[in-house]
């Protein structure tokens, strides 16, 4: 693969996109929950770049089942620094323009691997394999300059003292290339999805796309990120949730007063048919676990493992890597796939091949933005944008 082009088969698959949807290069892609939030709000994703070649295998066989069309300018399964050399960065550039005279806006989204600068991983910041790739992003945005960018990473990059000395620099970067910037700290749950998860998101638009649509760029950027919150962390986090019950396999456990159910496990578990979800079987199976997968009590998520998840509460942080474990509320088991999407939001219909293995499909769905944020985030853009291409 040396070119970047659009195929004959995706040329007509392209021919019957609304011309006016914004156009997206995604990187970064993973198994696609980011994307999926901005083809939900109208967007055309018409290029898809990830580098693990299982998780890009989840995200085909995952459209596919959801009938959503291949990207116009097809799937580029390499690392995203291949994009600054000649032979590919002209391609990349030839296709942006032609997106910008079919669709008028184009944005280049996606969430670097954040390991190098998560509290929980190795926390080598820009150093780290992982960190540099975030510098890579940066560099192709400001050289491609897309209308605008969505830049997605966890908080640590943002609150850790010396990783947001690398932040801050990137958004000088951005800024002197030409982009207004706007950031937040989001947390999923404010957006309806039954977790409690924190990442940074920054924004970044063209200064003269800004002017063009008499978008006032001076100051602090006016992005309406409290318009798409459906719920406030504070209230969320301030109600009487319950604690801990005994665990007991299988059982009845009505549901509390002050709780919100719509934000709860057992709420998203019955809406996504988990139990006869293509992915229910789909589980880690360890004989060394199984004593303490009968004594811990549910809600018990204390511990950095091994937290048992509580049926009529939020879960934490849907990270299923290192020793991360969750374990379902009220079996003796680790959570399922089906289950883990459904706390990460996803529709019912989202399904990973059976041929994936239990590490990566677990992987690449504690690494997704929840759905519901990025649809909810992508709807914000573009009513930022005025609701339509200049």
């Amino acid at each position: 693969m040396n070119k970047i082009k659009k195929t004959e088969k995706n040329k007509a698959v392209a021919d019957k996109n609304d011309a006016a949807a914004p156009a997206i290069f995604s990187f970064f892609a993973g198994a696609g929950f980011l994307d999926l939030g901005f083809e939900s709000a109208g967007y055309n994703i018409v290029f898809v770049n990830e580098f693990h070649k299982p998780f890009l295998d989840i995200y085909k066989y995952s459209r596919h089942k959801i009938n959503i069309p291949e990207p116009e300018y097809g799937y580029f399964n390499c690392d995203i620094s291949v994009f600054l050399e000649q032979s590919y960065a002209s391609g990349l550039e030839s296709v942006m323009e032609e997106s910008a005279v079919k669709n008028g806006i184009v944005g280049f989204i996606g969430g670097p691997p954040c390991p190098d600068f998560s509290v929980a991983g190795k926390n080598r910041g820009r150093t780290g394999i992982n960190g540099r790739l975030s510098e890579v992003y940066a560099e192709l945005i400001c050289r491609r300059k897309p209308s605008f960018f969505l830049f997605e990473n966890v908080k640590g990059l943002w609150r850790t003292r010396k990783h947001r000395e690398f932040y801050e620099e990137l958004k000088r970067k951005f800024t002197a290339n030409g982009y207004a910037v706007t950031e937040r700290l989001i947390d999923s749950i404010e957006y309806g999805a039954p977790q409690h998860r924190e990442r940074i998101i920054l924004i970044g638009f063209r200064k003269e796309l800004l002017f063009d649509l008499g978008i006032k760029t001076g100051g602090i950027l006016e992005f309406p990120w409290e318009d798409g919150l459906l719920y406030r962390k504070e209230d969320v986090l301030s109600r009487k949730w319950p604690t801990v019950n005994e665990f007991k396999e299988d059982s009845f456990l009505p549901a509390e007063e002050d709780i919100q159910p719509e934000l709860t496990i057992e709420h998203w578990f019955r809406k996504n048919k988990v139990y006869s979800h293509p992915n229910a079987g789909m589980y880690f199976r360890p004989r060394e676990g199984l004593k303490k997968f009968l004594v811990i009590p549910e809600g018990d998520d204390s511990k950095k493992s091994f937290k048992r998840l509580h049926r009529w509460r939020y879960s934490p942080a849907a990270a299923y890597g290192n020793n991360e474990v969750h374990l379902h509320p009220y079996k003796a088991r680790r959570i399922s796939a089906a289950e883990a999407l459904a706390i990460q939001s996803l529709p019912e219909k989202f399904e990973i091949p059976a041929e994936i293995t239990l590490t990566d499909a677990f992987k690449c769905i504690g690494n997704g933005v929840p759905y519901l944020a990025s649809k909810s985030i992508a709807e914000s853009i573009i009513k930022f944008l005025g609701g339509c291409n200049p």
